[in-house]
């Protein structure tokens, strides 16, 4: 770990004794692709930020930090300035088994954009993985603001490899009422009204597509699209075409995405 990590703006979890801090130096950059390389798997050469682009980013004024267990990094973050005084966090990752770690790195980006007078970062998510929902909406409050079918195209890495690259835009308005709680570790659960129909449910691992003329909608995702595309690419591409079309056609008509309920599904509201 270079010297500079743990300088203006670190964190460190009392809990695990992980530290979270600005990167500096070519070592450090080089530890976060490697990161990114076991996290997503990517294949020889389509890495999409390597440590020379991190490298560059930082010179030019924008954010990477990594989050050390010790001497070894265990997560990594990048995001660069947008417009309209917004951050845009492009890759955050982690290695399994350091549970927190995400959260941590959230709220050091949002601390490090908030000293430099931004008051919001958007990211991209795949909205068919459930622990990913639950973790923006739930767990730091942020809201889905656009739909985006298929937005990177097709990616050359183990864990998106074969699927379409269908995003959902969340934003994270530093200092809505909303964060500011969700920051300090009370989740945002959203009300769920008793004559809210389910425009999307599950039936085994199959989607299956349900009404969507109520107030409030519930739209489910699968349990886990990654086993999905591994053992039934059928069933997966399913979901992927099934929810673009419940919910980010709800999102194109201009309905709001309150939450995420139960770790389960997205509750919806039309406006």
């Amino acid at each position: 770990m270079g010297e500079q990590i743990g300088h203006a703006g670190a964190n460190v979890m009392a809990t695990t004794g992980i530290l979270v801090g600005n990167l500096h130096t070519n070592e450090e950059f080089g530890q976060a692709d490697a990161l990114f390389g076991r996290v997503w798997g990517f294949e020889p050469d389509s890495r999409p930020i390597t440590a020379g682009l991190m490298r560059a980013l930082t010179h030019a004024g924008n954010y990477v930090s990594g989050a050390f267990d010790g001497d070894r990094m265990v997560g990594a973050s990048v995001a660069f300035f947008g417009q309209d005084s917004t951050l845009h966090s492009q890759n955050t990752g982690v290695e399994a088994g350091h549970p927190g770690v995400g959260f941590e790195l959230k709220r050091h980006q949002r601390l490090w954009a908030l000293e430099r007078g931004i008051s919001r970062i958007t990211w991209t998510y795949d909205p068919l993985v459930r622990r990913n929902a639950h973790f923006n909406l739930a767990k730091l409050g942020a809201r889905p603001a656009e739909y985006l079918p298929d937005f990177y195209g097709a990616l050359a890495d183990a864990v998106n490899h074969g699927d379409e690259s269908d995003r959902v835009l969340a934003t994270w308005p530093l200092t809505d009422p909303q964060v500011e709680a969700a920051v300090r570790r009370a989740p945002h659960l959203p009300e769920v009204p008793e004559d809210a129909v389910l425009g999307l449910a599950a039936d085994g691992d199959r989607p299956v597509v349900g009404r969507t003329d109520g107030r409030v909608v519930l739209v489910a995702v699968p349990e886990d699209i990654a086993r999905l595309r591994a053992e039934d690419a059928g069933a997966a591409k399913a979901w992927r075409h099934a929810v673009r079309d419940v919910l980010g056609g709800l999102m194109a008509e201009g309905a709001t995405v309150t939450g995420f309920h139960r770790r389960t599904c997205y509750v919806v509201e039309r406006n």
